[in-house]
C-alpha cells in the first residue's frame, strides 16, 4: 500500500490494519460491549469444548428417564426421548455458531463482490446489479427465506443457504454506498495517477476502508443469523430431529411447556444469550468505529 493508504482523511473510518488496536483500546470504555464479548467468548469456548463439557452424548436416550426435571444428574432435565437437554444445548451451540459463520461468509462474499463492482464501475452495470438487488429486497426477508428453504428441502444446510440468499443484498447496498463515497478520495486519485490498475485500487485501497461498517454489520447480523436459523428450524424447514439444534428443540418442546417447562426454556435462553451477546458487542463496535454515532 505504501504512502497512498497513509493519506486517509481523519474523518473517515479506520482501515483494516488499525481496527484491532482501536477496538482493544476503546472496548473497556463500553461495559455493555465488553459484556457482549464475554458472552460470545463463553459461547465459543462451550462450542469448542462441547465433548468435554457435555456429560452425555446428545443423541443418547434413556427411556425410563424421559421428561425428568432439572436436577443433579440432568442439569437442564431431559426431553421426551430421555435425552439430556444440557448436553443437547451444549452441542447446539456448535450448530448455531457454525450456521452464523456460514451465513455471514456466503452473504458477505456475494454482497461485497456485487456491491464493489456496482459502486466502482457505475453506469449501466451498477443500475442492473442494483435492480437485481432491489428484487430481493422487495420480498419480506423471513418469508423469502422460508420459501427458499422449503424449495430446497428441510435441512440445516439448506436453511443456511436460504438465509444467505436473502441477506446478501444488504451487504451489497452497504459496500456500494461506502465505495461511492471513497472512490473520489484524494488517495484514490493519487493511485490512479501513479498508474495503479482498477482491480488494485479497488481491492488494495478502497475495500480496506470499508472494513469498519462491515465488521459492525456482520457482528449484529451474527445474532440474527442464529435467531433466523432457529426460526426456520422451529417451523420445520431447517434442522430436523434428532439434531440438537436450538430451534428444533424448542419446536418439539413447545408441546410440553405447561407441564415440562424446562424442555423449551433452556434452548430458548441459549438463543437469547447468543443474540444479546452479539447485539451488545455490535452496538459497542459501532460506537468505537464510527465516532459520529457516539458524538
Amino acid at each position: 500500500m505504501g504512502s497512498l493508504n497513509h493519506g486517509n482523511d481523519a474523518g473517515r473510518e479506520p482501515t483494516g490494519a488499525g481496527l484491532p488496536a482501536l477496538i482493544y483500546r476503546d472496548l473497556g470504555k463500553h461495559p455493555l460491549a465488553l459484556a457482549g464479548l464475554i458472552i460470545i467468548s463463553v459461547l465459543v469456548l462451550v462450542a469448542v469444548l462441547a465433548p468435554v463439557i457435555a456429560p452425555f452424548d446428545p443423541y443418547y436416550q434413556v427411556a425410563e428417564d424421559r421428561l425428568q426435571p432439572p436436577g443433579s444428574r440432568y442439569f437442564f432435565g431431559t426431553d421426551d426421548m430421555g435425552r439430556d437437554i444440557f448436553s443437547r444445548v451444549i452441542y447446539g451451540s456448535r450448530l448455531s455458531l457454525a450456521a452464523a459463520a456460514v451465513v455471514l461468509a456466503l452473504s458477505t462474499s456475494i454482497g461485497i463482490l456485487v456491491g464493489a463492482v456496482a459502486g466502482y464501475v457505475g453506469g449501466r452495470l451498477d443500475e442492473m446489479l442494483m435492480r437485481i438487488t432491489d428484487m430481493f429486497l422487495a420480498f419480506p426477508a423471513m418469508v423469502l427465506a422460508m420459501v427458499i428453504a422449503s424449495a430446497l428441502g428441510p435441512s440445516l444446510l439448506n436453511a443456511m443457504i436460504a438465509i444467505a440468499v436473502v441477506w446478501w443484498p444488504w451487504y451489497a447496498r452497504l459496500i456500494r454506498g461506502q465505495i461511492l463515497s471513497l472512490k473520489t478520495m484524494e488517495y484514490v486519485e493519487a493511485a490512479k495517477a501513479l498508474g495503479a490498475g482498477h482491480a488494485r485500487i479497488l481491492w488494495k485501497y478502497i475495500l480496506p476502508n470499508c472494513t469498519a461498517p462491515l465488521i459492525v454489520q456482520a457482528t449484529l447480523d451474527s445474532g440474527y443469523a442464529i435467531l433466523t436459523t432457529a426460526s426456520l428450524s422451529f417451523i420445520g424447514v431447517g434442522a430436523l430431529a434428532p439434531t440438537p439444534e436450538w430451534g428444533s428443540m424448542i419446536s418439539i418442546g413447545r408441546s410440553y411447556i405447561l407441564a415440562q417447562w424446562w424442555y423449551p426454556t433452556f434452548p430458548g435462553l441459549a438463543i437469547f444469550l447468543a443474540v444479546a451477546g452479539f447485539n451488545l458487542l455490535g452496538d459497542g463496535l459501532r460506537d468505537i468505529l464510527d465516532p459520529r454515532m457516539s458524538a
